[in-house]
């Protein structure tokens, strides 16, 4: 994944939140905010699901505005009255899993029904509601790791995770992930911020336009699941 933003000369002032407000520790383990910069970009990240907390770019006037969405202290992610997987990493497995079963060979696994009975995001307690071991950590790029026990949200398999976030002088968001397994498994990653190019405080993003270089969707059904047809856009609104 890699978000690449416009810049220009000129800047503004990029307010940051204090570290402060995001320092304790959950389930034992310490957890922080960490302010990555490079280019004309600086966003903060708290090791709490490895969230991104904030992101500030400058539009074509080098006005800095913070486009991801996001709460200005730890105890909301902890504790969250709404959206859980605001600026989250998610998974093991990203997206539902139809009625919360999956077969590995001739074994088959039940997970949380968390979402309408299918599997959202890995579960009840997935990768985003984990405190990050930092790895690394330097002006431009953080580097998390954690590790998942086998049977955690019935996911069979102990898995080892390394993902990284890195402002580049390119003006890009870059998110790599690296995993291994001691044992067949499913895994698929994502990151899971929400993005307002207005600012995060910008108002509604129905006039936003994203296009997509695609022949083909994969229609879902009432519950968001694929159905398995490869349908062609022509003819349709995509």
């Amino acid at each position: 994944f890699c978000a690449a933003f416009a810049s220009c000369c000129s800047k503004s002032s990029v307010t940051l939140f204090p570290v402060s407000d995001f320092e304790t520790t959950v389930d034992g383990k310490e957890v922080s905010l960490y302010t990555l910069k490079s280019g004309d970009l600086t966003m903060q990240v708290t090791n709490f699901g490895a969230r991104v907390v904030s992101l500030w770019v400058p539009d074509k006037d080098g006005h800095h505005e913070d486009v991801v969405l996001g709460y200005n202290k730890l105890e909301n992610y902890v504790n969250n009255p709404g959206e859980r997987f605001l600026g989250a990493v998610v998974g093991p497995y990203a997206n539902r899993i139809a009625g919360g079963t999956y077969t590995i060979g001739e074994e088959t696994y039940n997970f949380p029904q968390n979402n309408n009975g299918q599997t959202l995001h890995g579960g009840t307690l997935g990768v985003d509601c984990i405190v990050w071991d930092v790895k690394e950590a330097t002006e431009s790029k953080i580097v998390f790791t954690c590790e998942l026990p086998d049977g955690q949200d019935g996911f069979p398999a102990n898995r080892a995770i390394e993902m990284t976030y890195e402002l580049t002088p390119n003006n890009e968001f870059a998110v790599s992930y690296n995993a291994t397994t001691d044992a067949k498994t499913v895994l698929n990653l994502s990151h899971h911020s929400f993005f307002n190019l207005k600012g995060e405080a910008g108002g509604t993003i129905t006039d936003h336009i994203l296009q997509i270089d695609a022949d083909y969707i994969t229609p879902t059904d009432e519950y968001l699941i694929p159905t398995g047809e490869i349908l062609a856009v022509d003819g349709t609104p995509f």
